[in-house]
């Protein structure tokens, strides 16, 4: 790492690395705040808590592969900076007006509009890398952007949740905003080299002609991006393990947020707690992978993932269920942040080796699509049996289920993962 920021070319990284540790500490404290608004209109309610959240999802399949299209477009650095200073102006009307009124369908309008924005910010975020760092140092930088999410998971939930806790979630918005107009900034200061210089000039160039596709046009380029990938196995192969990792995630999501504030009976304080240890793991155990992970296959990386994360999440359901010990809890959060956490960074660096330039924001877009397709269909389905079913015997279940699935994947081979 310091060989890394002792390269010069790689100075504009650490900037846009510190914009990511504002902007995702804001995401961490804006989640909180979220939580907190529908525990105080709906207490105990896992489906009440999905719906919201549902909210956080459908953009990526009604504006996510548009918006992918649009990036490889657009000056990728201009787009950061525009979506995250609109975020922060429709977060601050959530803090002073949508939070206030009596239904809340008008604030779930502005959830989705928030996240129609993020739909555009994450290619965009991914596909710039490449463009500020070297190949060579692809696999540090990613190992580093998934580092500085996990530091701001940390500090994010942590002070998040006792800010919700203490002062509601009003103070959560606020500060959300905040992090957002200086995410924009920092970015907006980051230097590019000239080779990205010429990239960018050369989309400005196009004529206007070019620019004003129809959308027949628009859905030619999302087909050509479906069939580019089904025609590269590795990203194929890493689509389908993502998909399978985040229907995981997203059936243990709004469950284990509810038997947390039902064990240790608190709303969101008791979250941030454990968000600490969760994020040490995932932060060490990201560490660890992008200093020795080119020594294990990708592919296998990703399984041992799914069956160590099946293991964790069982454990910590049944510990947490029969002991309501905050301090075994907390060790079992740390184990299961530490073997998750390298997948996320093997994933991107799949991708980022593999995929053209011109396909990078198609391709992240789509599997924002997919990861989130499995993620919400994962999450409606055990938030609606949590309401029927005991929820410590849901989240045993998703453990064993993605413990068996990542188990037969180690038995396939994938010589093409290196």
């Amino acid at each position: 790492m310091v060989k890394f920021f002792s390269n010069k070319d790689n100075w504009p990284f650490l900037r846009f690395g510190l914009a990511q540790l504002v902007s995702q500490f804001g995401d961490r404290v804006h989640q909180m705040a979220l939580v907190g608004l529908i525990a105080s209109r709906y207490p105990g309610s896992s489906f009440e808590l999905a719906k919201l959240l549902a909210f956080t999802i459908i953009p990526v399949f009604i504006i996510g592969p548009i918006a992918g299209v649009y990036v490889d477009r657009w000056d990728r650095k201009r787009t950061l900076f525009i979506c995250d200073f609109l975020r922060g102006l429709l977060v601050l009307s959530i803090a002073f007006y949508f939070m206030d009124l009596s239904s809340l369908w008008p604030l779930y309008g502005m959830v989705f509009l928030i996240f129609t924005l993020s739909r555009f910010y994450v290619p965009a975020k991914m596909s710039f890398i490449p463009e500020i760092v070297k190949e060579k140092d692809l696999h540090i930088a990613n190992s580093l952007v998934t580092v500085t999410g996990m530091v701001a998971l940390v500090l994010g939930a942590l002070f998040g949740g006792i800010l919700v806790e203490h002062f509601g979630a009003r103070g959560g918005f606020v500060w959300d905003a905040l992090t957002f107009f200086l995410s924009g900034i920092l970015v907006f200061t980051v230097f590019t080299t000239s080779k990205t210089w010429t990239l960018n000039h050369t989309r400005l160039l196009r004529t206007s002609r070019e620019m004003m596709q129809t959308q027949k046009n628009i859905w030619r380029e999302i087909l050509d991006g479906i069939h580019y990938i089904g025609n590269q196995r590795q990203i194929l192969s890493t689509f389908v393990m993502m998909s399978v990792l985040f229907a995981a995630a997203g059936a243990v999501y709004v469950v284990i947020i509810v038997f947390i504030q039902q064990s240790f009976n608190s709303v969101t304080k008791d979250l941030g707690f454990l968000a600490v240890p969760l994020g040490a793991g995932l932060f060490l155990g990201s560490l660890s992978y992008g200093k020795w992970g080119g020594r294990l296959s990708k592919w296998h990386a990703m399984c041992w993932a799914l069956v160590l994360g099946g293991i964790m999440v069982a454990v910590f359901a049944a510990t947490v269920h029969a002991t309501h010990d905050r301090s075994l809890a907390a060790i079992m959060a740390f184990a299961l942040g530490f073997v998750v956490g390298p997948t996320v960074i093997a994933a991107n660096t799949v991708i980022h080796t593999v995929c053209v330039e011109e396909m990078r924001g198609k391709v992240f877009s789509a599997l924002e699509f997919v990861m989130h397709l499995a993620f919400l269909l994962a999450m409606l389905i055990s938030a609606y049996a949590a309401e029927k079913v005991n929820r410590v015997w849901i989240l045993i279940t998703v453990g064993v289920i993605f413990l068996i699935v990542g188990a037969i994947g180690l038995t396939m081979k994938r010589k093409e993962f290196k």
